[in-house]
């Protein structure tokens, strides 16, 4: 519920602070420019929406497969999507090093759910089926668009910024009052965008919800998480690099891999490389330790910490 309601803050933030860029730009320049920007952004979203699919499977080398060639990775994903009350996505597979799983897609009856080689090789089969219940609540909760929409916002005040702040006006005195907009609207542009990228951090969490909603225990979506970390760090800087652009769209985030390996070792009391029920319940009830560091590199990024991150999924389990 507390996800929900940050989500629902954060959008009527989001307005808010639109309506306030509207109202400078008509103080200074009129509608007209406004409108210009704002119709612009939106074409340029649209063309990135109905394309980026295309761009995402060709970037990832992804190979839709059918029931035949991959009949585990189908049923799974079938009941999965059965739970969750949504169509059955497409079934593909990445082939790519990296261990980690996606979803994207224009609308939920576009969805695709793609695994890469990596995270077939790594994880048991009920770790595989926490990843896939992360992924198919990404497609229930429509994130993939709402990400897509909330990205609009940045994109204006951009737009608006570079506009205004090179703008002469009919004066002198009208030029500086729209290049001083302007400038508003560029420190617009760089709140909006962190305000997204927190955004994309809830829908985190609320996916990994979503995963155990369908049926999936805490335990076995952390274990995934913390060997999906160690996988990733073992892979090289040029693999990494190949999935750059695409990060957002992972169950985690590559490249903060390092980092994260050092904070998860709080968790595994025992060493095993696994995080099993005992020591998920234990972490409910013990203080987590993030550096400084760690916590202003989470507000650049799209995904939780992950120490944060599996200590949520620790108020999941039972008992």
């Amino acid at each position: 519920m507390w996800l929900q309601v940050r989500l629902y803050l954060l959008l009527g933030l989001m307005f808010a602070l639109v309506y306030g860029l509207i109202v400078g730009v008509s103080a200074a320049v009129g509608y007209t420019n406004f409108i210009f920007y704002a119709v612009l952004a939106f074409v340029l979203v649209g063309i990135q929406y109905l394309v980026g699919p295309a761009i995402v499977g060709w970037t990832m080398k992804v190979k839709y497969v059918s029931e035949q060639e991959a009949p585990e990775l189908h049923r799974m994903i079938e009941e999965l999507a059965r739970a969750a009350g949504i169509p059955k996505p497409r079934v593909g597979i990445s082939r790519v090093g990296i261990p980690n799983a996606f979803a994207f897609g224009r609308y939920m009856g576009d969805a695709r759910v793609c695994v890469t080689e990596g995270i077939l090789r790594l994880l048991s089969k009920d770790e595989l089926r926490a990843v896939l219940g992360h992924e198919i609540s990404h497609i229930k909760h429509r994130d993939m668009t709402l990400i897509t929409l909330l990205s609009v916002i940045p994109m204006i005040c951009w737009y608006v910024a570079w506009g205004l702040m090179w703008s002469r006006g009919d004066s002198n005195r009208s030029g500086s009052y729209a290049a001083l907009i302007g400038i508003g609207a560029f420190l617009l542009y760089f709140i909006t965008n962190l305000l997204v990228l927190y955004a994309s951090r809830i829908r985190e969490y609320y996916a990994d919800l979503g995963s155990v909603r369908v049926g999936n225990a805490p335990h076995n979506l952390a274990t995934a998480l913390y060997k999906l970390v160690y996988g990733n760090a073992r892979m090289p800087k040029e693999a990494l690099k190949q999935a750059e652009g695409l990060k957002a769209f992972f169950v985690n985030d590559p490249s903060r891999a390092w980092n994260e390996i050092k904070e998860l070792r709080q968790i595994d009391l025992d060493m095993s490389g696994t995080i099993d029920s005992s020591e998920l319940m234990a972490l409910r009830t013990k203080d987590i330790r993030v550096n400084s560091a760690d916590k202003l590199m989470e507000i650049f990024s799209t995904h939780p910490n992950m120490l944060k991150r599996i200590k949520h999924l620790s108020s999941l389990t039972g008992g």
